[in-house]
């Protein structure tokens, strides 16, 4: 399963981030794709990439099968997991922009700047349901969308593709976004302010101390648990100015559901964790990310893509926070 978030610093600046949770290490790598490099699409010919991408992937023979990338304009993009809902086309339609469904995080990223461009071009697109190749299968997913401005999740189920506007910034995993959007109902009276002493007849019942206007928010690895306390995380953490300030602020909000190994075990008897947590930073460029076995925060940016061929893949040399 998995969680992301967006929030922007003081000076409007996006960042974007997400927890990959899974049972086991996908042999994902941190990539930059150059602007020009030439994508391989199932059904467009001859493209050619807008935008220089910077994110976590598989590298599959020189092709970015990404998770989550931002690109030189300032848009990133996640897809999270969305078994039991997410449906596509089973083939390419006539007359439709026919994009396959590991293509389309690469597919946003390289072709459009702003959330805005993203919506107009999905009235007239088809996720098409087609694998990268032999034995690698479809992934059912959902995506979240970010730039400066707003967010947008974007679900293809059986009656359709589905763009909704993301007031809180942030996605999980199934139920539906709106499904979602209606359960926060449930928590309004959650607050982080310091409590008052209430009085019960006689008695005056004082705080123990911080935090008791957040009981109630869930802890737990459940996806519309992880949901709630990450809307509420990023609701409430104030707003910050610096790089490391924003990248701290990222990191500390998605450890608040962080999938911890031994807490929660999938369908198959496998225990699941967070493989790795990774964030975008619009203002810089710079993809930062920490791996479940080693937490120390690495980063990469798209400047190493300056001066690169349009025919390889960057692969870039981490850096420490």
């Amino acid at each position: 399963m998995c969680t992301s978030i967006r929030f922007t610093d003081n000076s409007g600046h996006m960042y974007l981030g997400r927890n990959l949770d899974w049972s086991f290490d996908y042999g994902q790598q941190v990539r930059v794709m150059p602007r020009g490099f030439h994508i391989p699409y199932s059904f467009i010919d001859d493209a050619t990439a807008a935008h220089a991408v910077i994110g976590m992937c598989i590298d599959y023979r020189n092709y970015p099968m990404f998770f989550d990338c931002g690109n030189d304009a300032g848009l990133a993009v996640a897809g999270l997991n969305f078994p039991g809902y997410a449906e596509y086309a089973e083939g390419p339609v006539d007359g439709k922009t026919n994009i396959a469904a590991y293509e389309f995080p690469l597919w946003v990223a390289a072709t459009f700047s702003t959330v805005d461009e993203v919506e107009a071009a999905l009235r007239d697109t088809v996720i098409v349901a087609k694998s990268a190749g032999e034995g690698l299968g479809v992934s059912l997913l959902h995506w979240i969308i970010g730039d400066s401005q707003r967010s947008i999740v974007v679900e293809v189920m059986a009656d359709g593709l589905h763009v909704y506007d993301d007031p809180v910034d942030t996605l999980a995993n199934q139920p539906t976004f709106p499904w979602h959007m209606e359960n926060l109902r449930t928590y309004i009276t959650a607050t982080s302010d310091f409590p008052q002493t209430a009085t019960w007849r006689g008695a005056e019942l004082k705080p123990y101390g911080a935090g008791a206007g957040m009981r109630g928010i869930p802890g737990d690895c459940y996806s519309p648990s992880r949901f709630v306390k990450a809307a509420y995380l990023n609701a409430n953490y104030p707003q910050k100015e610096s790089e490391t300030e924003n990248v701290v602020r990222m990191f500390r909000s998605l450890e608040g559901v962080v999938m911890i190994e031994g807490a929660s075990r999938m369908g198959d008897g496998k225990f699941e964790k967070t493989i790795y947590t990774g964030c975008f930073s619009a203002r810089t460029g710079n993809y930062y990310y920490a791996m479940y076995g080693d937490p120390s925060i690495r980063y990469v940016s798209l400047m190493d893509a300056e001066g690169a061929s349009p025919d390889r893949l960057v692969v870039p040399e981490p850096r420490r926070s």
